[in-house]
């Protein structure tokens, strides 16, 4: 695992998780199983869930709640601080670059784990505003 990654979770593994959780009635649910998107390691109970609720085109809060390895976590937690607060359009122009410039790491299981959240937020995003539109 990325020396850059070991750092961070270890960081809210004292401090705390900051974003985990779940929302009552969210704007949006998703669920990497549910989407066939391999955020965590591959193991049988692996799975992360992501509730999103918008407010005024804004990500007014974001939670997840999963049983993945520490990078999945890691990408959790640092999704949840980029697009808390951001406009949808905001959040469907963030890339791995984002993710990379947190950490300042290019490892590529950070990378391709960020990819794999990126892809499920903006699946996310893409149903929530053809039902409002």
């Amino acid at each position: 695992m990325d020396e850059a990654v070991i750092k961070y979770y270890r960081k809210v593994l004292r401090y705390g998780f900051e974003h985990t959780g779940s929302i009552e009635n969210p704007t949006i649910f998703l669920d990497s199983i549910g989407e066939n998107i391999p955020i965590c390691a591959q193991a049988a109970m692996s799975y992360m869930h992501l509730y999103i609720n918008i407010k005024d085109g804004t990500i007014g809060d974001i939670k997840y709640l999963c049983m993945c390895d520490p990078t999945a976590n890691v990408v959790a937690e640092i999704l949840c601080t980029l697009v808390k607060g951001k406009t949808l359009a905001e959040v469907a122009a963030i890339t791995e670059d984002s993710f990379a410039g947190v950490l300042g790491t290019r490892d590529e299981e950070f990378l391709k784990k960020s990819r794999g959240i990126i892809e499920l937020i903006n699946r996310g995003l893409m149903r929530y505003q053809s039902q409002v539109s």
